[in-house]
């Protein structure tokens, strides 16, 4: 018998009613699971992931959250070996395996490490800086982002078991947001292995993860404003999705990525001889057998020179006769099935469409060596490359894609006819360029980039650390308009908001430094009764604030700084050229003295909680200090972020320097590392 996939919902394994349908191996055409959700009350896990799986997410901070998923990604880490095991089902070699589960992995590291780098230890993201709105400045706005109170729905494509999930959970949880994903059902197999890892580890709280493994029914009926959809597959699915009555009547977020005709284009200095030329021979090759060419970043049309389209065609089918072809667990093989037989018969029909218009010049044949495998029981593929002579004019070129090992070449006689060539695939997800001209690269990309959501310049000089053309990175925005959907996924924090509702709020300073527990101007300032300096971590509130004596700067001052530092700029050190500037009546003090004489001024300089100053940020000098004005600091606490397990956290200090008139010279935020209660007690 085989396995049916469980479907984890309620957090609880719930096998669907009846056999469902059986999915075979890429490799063996043999039976490896059986799959289907039917009899599931859907409604029931919508409403579980928003009152249970919200809720306890929401409890945790985004440091919290991202260690949670640093913990979780240290668990499947150990785990790797039977996902590999498994992985070799779906015809992915070791290498393909590596980029979907390791690179699911990593991407979880990844959101862990931004989530307590760049987001506070708080419930409250706020985006940008306060905006003053009255006069007297007593009512300000604040835009802020909040976790979304319901559920995302994720639902993936077959290429990517591991990853496609990994690349959608790991934002979702940094953001709070409880998440249902429903893989493809081709390769659920795996993504349903790695669930059911992630559910026994015990590290998520209830609610945050169900799993659907087979249609996701009615559960679109109960969508509402605050659930969001993140959607990977073809554009038609896309689109009939997005046209639900109830994602239209409530406004329910969705994010697609759906087909993608990539291309790569191929500089005119990029000639046969140079080492721009092989690593495009290279960069291509690798992007139409990596995955069997079952990428959404692949590329699918190279867009070459005329002039040397014909030794193009010739090196690529060299190399791509080099491509062994054949079970997916020997380790010699290069290249693997496609995730199943009805996905190889659509690539097949799919060459047919594109050779009305295009010549196949490699591959395209049923007749081709297989290694340690039945070529007819598997759903292997041969590498195929095509050959468009008039690429302008034929339309099947730029809007059919084979979704395999199949790329087509499309010549063009001049930058601006290579630019139309990649404006025609309609939108792209990912585009690259491998030229060694900066000239070039810049003009194609000033006439492309609007069409891609990512593109990659390659040449000699970064190639070696490229992560080439096809390589989504959670750093970066995974997305792109027209035909590849019109959205965006991961891109660091960016893809944490999508999971959130960016709201203005407006209110007075006071409130509004409440609310996002960061000090703004105007909010009230606490006197510590001790120089706060001298209070740990957890003794420091937002608002305590220390005024400092005043300090007059004379010229001699002036002076000193100029021979001590080097910094002679003529308006330090001239008076009658100082008195030109439209800025100055004559010599003022360096900037960097202000600074410098503002510290000396704030300081506490006994040994204390405050630990080392890393930092200044948005440093501003408001107007020029001449000699003979006295200056003073007030400092507030800012910001706390906590970093947990370190001993200390991080205090950003709110800096304003006035001179004898009350006038603000310099504003800036100082950052500093203060010492816990228990780090401080331990060094007393």
């Amino acid at each position: 018998m085989t396995n049916k996939l469980g479907n984890l919902v309620l957090d609880r394994w719930v096998d669907g009613d009846g056999d469902g349908t059986l999915l075979s191996s890429a490799v063996t055409g043999e039976p490896v699971a059986n799959i289907t959700s039917t009899g599931l009350d859907f409604a029931e896990v919508l409403n579980h992931a928003r009152t249970v799986g919200g809720a306890n997410l929401r409890k945790l901070t985004f440091h919290e959250r991202g260690e949670m998923l640093k913990a979780l990604a240290k668990y499947l880490m150990e785990h790797k070996k039977e996902f590999y095991a498994l992985s070799t089902e779906t015809g992915a070699t070791r290498g393909d395996s590596w980029v979907d589960i390791d690179g699911g992995i990593s991407t979880l590291f990844v959101y862990s490490g931004k989530a307590r780098r760049e987001m506070p230890n708080d419930h409250v993201y706020l985006d940008g800086p306060p905006e003053v709105l009255s006069r007297d400045g007593t009512f300000i706005g604040q835009h802020i982002f909040t976790p979304k109170l319901g559920a995302a729905v994720h639902i993936n494509a077959f290429n990517f078991p591991c990853w496609g999930m990994l690349e959608k959970l790991a934002p979702t949880l940094v953001a709070g947001v409880p998440a249902i994903v429903k893989p493809a059902s081709s390769t659920a197999y795996l993504t349903e292995l790695m669930v059911r890892r992630i559910n026994a580890s015990g590290i998520l709280p209830e609610g945050a993860l169900q799993l659907i493994c087979g249609s996701v029914g009615d559960l679109f009926d109960h969508l509402n404003c605050q659930d969001t959809i993140a959607f990977t597959g073809s554009k038609g699915t896309a689109e009939f999705l997005q046209q639900h009555p109830r994602v239209i009547g409530e406004s329910v977020a969705f994010t697609a990525e759906t087909d993608s005709l990539n291309s790569s284009i191929l500089g005119p200095d990029a000639l046969p001889g140079t080492p721009e030329f092989d690593l495009y021979i290279k960069e291509v090759t690798r992007e139409m057998t990596s995955k069997a060419g079952q990428k959404c970043t692949a590329i699918r049309r190279i867009i070459a020179p005329a002039t040397i389209a014909g030794e193009l065609v010739e090196a690529l089918a060299k190399s791509l006769g080099e491509i062994r072809i054949g079970n997916p667990a020997n380790k010699d093989i290069d290249m693997g099935a496609l995730a199943s037989q009805g996905q190889r018969d659509e690539v097949r029909d799919r060459v047919d469409e594109l050779s009305h218009q295009a010549d196949v010049v490699y591959g395209g044949s049923d007749d081709f060596e297989v290694i340690d495998a039945d070529r007819d029981k598997g759903a292997f593929f041969m590498p195929t490359l095509l050959h468009c002579e008039k690429p302008l004019t034929s339309n099947t070129v730029h809007s059919v894609e084979a979704f395999g090992p199949v790329s087509t070449v499309l010549p063009y006689t001049s930058i601006d006819e290579a630019i139309e060539l990649s404006r025609l695939g309609e939108g792209s997800l990912a585009g690259s360029i491998i030229t060694n001209d900066d000239a070039v690269a810049r003009e194609l990309i000033l006439g492309t980039a609007a069409y891609h959501g990512r593109m990659v310049v390659i040449n000699r000089h970064c190639a070696a650390e490229s992560t080439g053309h096809g390589s989504p990175l959670p750093h970066l925005i995974h997305g792109g308009p027209g035909r590849a959907g019109g959205g965006e996924e991961m891109g660091g924090i960016r893809g944490v908001k999508h999971y959130m509702q960016r709201t203005a709020i407006q209110g007075s300073p006071q409130t509004l430094t409440a609310i996002g527990s960061r000090w703004i101007r105007g909010a009230d300032e606490n006197d510590p009764g001790v120089h706060p300096f001298r209070k740990t971590f957890e003794q420091l509130e937002i608002g305590d604030t220390f005024v400092s004596e005043t300090r007059e700067i004379t010229l001699e001052d002036i002076q000193h700084f100029a021979e001590f530092t080097g910094d002679t700029f003529y308006a330090h050190t001239d008076e009658e050229a100082a008195a030109k500037n439209p800025f100055f009546d004559g010599r003022v003090a360096h900037g960097y003295l202000i600074v410098s004489f503002a510290a000396g001024l704030f300081v506490d300089p006994d040994f204390g909680p405050v630990l080392a100053n890393y930092g200044v940020d948005d440093l501003r000098f408001a107007q020029p200090v001449n000699y003979g004005d006295s200056l003073k600091v007030r400092l507030a606490c800012k910001q706390k972020t906590l970093r947990a397990g370190t001993g200390y956290g991080e205090v950003r200090w709110d800096a304003e320097v006035t001179n004898q008139e009350g006038d603000t010279v310099a504003q800036y935020d100082v950052l500093t590392m203060v010492a816990t209660d228990e780090q401080w007690a331990s060094v007393q």
